[in-house]
């Protein structure tokens, strides 16, 4: 179990990038999701020991990780946003490096861990193909072979998923949930699918506050209404906005349609639909913003 209480960093300026974060992930994969400059990134780095809070505690299994995050690290699993590898180098090479970097050791040695990783990532294929032929979704599973290197008990993953083709991401979220049977995997993303798909907790997070957290279905049925959809033209978007609590819009078959959330059915066509993780997330950002 990871439990977070009063988690707060403050930049100077003084800009406040998270404002005392409380939050419990058990096993399993757990979605944080939030917008472009929320403090999600913040918060990665000051789990694995990358940066310093303000204040807060945040335990592993009772242990505190960050007092001593040295002992964490040999059980932390990294992938951050922005990963570099050795482009010249081939998988095999590179991921043998990182091993060494990281201090793990093996009875067969790293050589032979190495084409283990790259076999349960489904590299093997393009071991000794040199990294700067790999495509973005083969560059993040390298990523997450060094990140589950030493069989992590807490595994942190940062935006994976952006700029993966369909294919990939669906590759690339197989193998975390995969992964995720007996470990905390903590899925940092603004990719709303990404969480509905894969993520039995999730939290929200906007301005560096906590919004919400619990398990996802039972979020959407806290939604205070129903969903409503209608397709409008642009035009009458701008009278939907006037006229009612608009959550969002979407491209459905080249049609632009518009979520709206209301108790009663509104009288301009609109039909009932069900509530997805999109729903909530644009009505808990908009409920944000509103009250920041």
């Amino acid at each position: 179990m990871l439990s977070v209480r009063g988690l707060t960093k403050i930049y100077p300026g003084p800009v406040t990038a998270l404002n005392g974060i409380d939050l419990d992930v058990a096993s399993g994969m757990f979605g944080l999701l939030g917008p472009n400059g929320a403090g999600k990134s913040t918060f990665m780095k000051i789990l694995a020991g990358l940066l310093e809070p303000t204040s807060g505690t945040a335990t592993l299994d009772g242990a505190d990780i960050l007092a001593d995050p040295e002992s964490l690290w040999p059980r932390l699993g990294y992938l951050p946003q922005e990963f570099g590898f050795y482009p010249h180098l081939s998988g095999e090479a590179m991921l043998a490096h990182l091993l060494a970097l990281k201090g793990v050791e093996t009875s067969g040695g790293r050589k032979k861990l190495a084409a283990a990783l790259l076999e349960r990532v489904n590299l093997s294929f393009a071991a000794r193909r040199s990294i700067k032929g790999y495509s973005g979704g083969m560059r993040q599973r390298l990523g997450i072979a060094q990140a589950i290197a030493g069989n992590p008990r807490f595994l942190i993953v940062d935006e994976p998923t952006a700029g993966l083709d369909p294919e990939e991401r669906a590759r690339f979220l197989d193998l975390l949930t995969e992964i995720a049977s007996d470990v905390v995997v903590v899925l940092s993303t603004h990719i709303v699918d990404d969480v509905s798909d894969v993520c039995q907790g999730m939290a929200i997070l906007v301005n560096g506050t906590l919004q919400c957290e619990g398990n996802p279905r039972t979020l959407l049925e806290s939604l205070p209404g129903t969903i409503w959809s209608k397709s409008v033209t642009r035009e009458e978007l701008e009278g939907c906005r006037q006229n009612h609590a608009v959550l969002g819009t979407r491209w459905q078959s080249g049609r632009l349609v518009v979520h709206i959330l209301n108790r009663d059915r509104p009288a301009e066509g609109f039909e009932p639909v069900s509530q997805d993780l999109r729903d909530l997330y644009f009505h808990t950002i908009s409920n944000a913003t509103k009250s920041a």
